[in-house]
């Protein structure tokens, strides 16, 4: 087994590799004078399985080194090579729901397979079909074990409710509020009317006088999250915690958040979060542990849903 890093998220890498007790390997990845993406792997990956560990958020040039690094490893005659994604970007283009827009999560998807991966490893889809654009295996990976475990130690969880901010999650926050002693769960009803806003009209389920545990795969302008919040405080909600796994905080998001009746945004590192992003309200969990079990497994032929049930 060998593990190697892009640009994107060299930490979460290097936590990966000190839970594996491996070294990333030594390799260049780097720029040339006029931008363009230059990589150079200095030691030989001949036979091995490698795991390439890159998440693909914005700059494309995140996107551009995953492939260029799996197209280097091929040629240097890696037996395997498994593309581990903390964040897959692209992912909320996933269907063609207007005229004239491209299925850009699937082009992605050709562009990595195209380029030689054996297999795709990724952190909380944002629509688990995506899954079946590839056409080699893919390991899904959920983050709500960590979080159980997180909110277990650190939040009172009892005369609380777990709310999906919109339909499309309501299969994750029913799966939390199971492993969170089958805690009861509750629906924003929002309406979307052009890209990154959102009109949240009504909540559907019983939030007064409880605490709140809203659960979203990403946050990105924090729109969403910061009126459903509004909308539950509204209709009598306590204290409200948000369980985001991927905190890409584009735009004013930081800014919405500290406003917002939101008390705790717990999230993870499977994106960068700058320094000037991180507010007392924010707390980053690891999922280097749960990547390092799952590549362990991979590589010993071993079953990943183990992890999950």
């Amino acid at each position: 087994m060998k593990l190697i890093t892009g640009n994107s998220n060299v930490k979460i890498a290097k936590d990966i590799s000190n839970y594996l007790n491996i070294p990333l390997v030594d390799s260049i990845i780097s720029r040339f004078s006029d931008g363009e993406i230059r990589v150079q792997i200095n030691e030989s990956v001949r036979g091995s399985h490698v795991f390439v560990i890159q998440s693909t958020n914005p700059p494309a040039e995140n996107l551009l080194e995953l492939i260029f690094i799996i197209d280097t490893l091929r040629r240097a005659s890696a037996e395997k090579i498994t593309a581990v994604i903390p964040y897959y970007g692209y992912a909320r283009q996933d269907k063609k729901d207007a005229p004239r827009v491209p299925i850009s999560s699937r082009v992605v998807a050709n562009l990595l397979t195209a380029a030689g991966v054996s297999r795709i490893m990724v952190l909380e889809l944002h629509a688990e079909q995506i899954q079946g654009f590839f056409n080699v295996p893919v390991d899904h990976l959920y983050s709500s074990p960590v979080f159980v475990e997180y909110l277990l130690k650190n939040e009172k969880i009892e005369n609380a409710v777990v709310v999906s901010p919109d339909a499309g999650r309501v299969n994750r926050a029913r799966s939390l509020a199971k492993k969170l002693n089958n805690l009861p769960i509750a629906i924003i009803d929002k309406r979307r009317n052009i890209p990154n806003q959102s009109e949240v009209m009504h909540v559907v389920g019983e939030v007064k006088d409880k605490d709140v545990l809203m659960v979203d795969d990403i946050v990105d302008t924090a729109g969403t999250l910061t009126r459903a919040a509004e909308a539950l405080k509204f209709n009598g909600a306590k204290r409200i915690i948000a369980c985001v796994t991927h905190p890409l905080l584009s735009g004013d998001a930081i800014a919405k958040l500290k406003n917002s009746p939101i008390d705790k945004l717990y999230t993870t590192d499977s994106v960068i979060l700058p320094e000037e992003k991180k507010i007392e309200k924010i707390e980053i969990i690891s999922m280097a542990k749960l990547f390092a079990d799952a590549i362990k497994r991979v590589y010993n032929k071993e079953s990943i849903s183990e992890l999950f049930y």
